[in-house]
């Protein structure tokens, strides 16, 4: 799944696309999936948070 689009998808099944890919391919490191995407970070987690999902760095997952 390419997450280029990800401004345009709804919050909630972005969350659990960027928390697998995060888990299977990052080991939780939102900055390599960032730049592994050529995405915007701060945008992704804008996005996430307008549907109240904040990135917990600990354990490398949004909740």
């Amino acid at each position: 799944m390419n997450l280029a689009n990800f401004a345009s998808m709804d919050a909630v099944m972005l969350m659990s696309i960027v928390n697998m890919k995060l888990r299977d391919e990052f080991n939780g490191d939102l900055e390599k999936l960032a730049r592994f995407y050529d995405i915007d970070k701060q945008a992704l987690l804008t996005k996430l948070a307008s549907a109240q999902f904040e990135f917990l760095p600990e354990i490398g997952q949004f909740r």
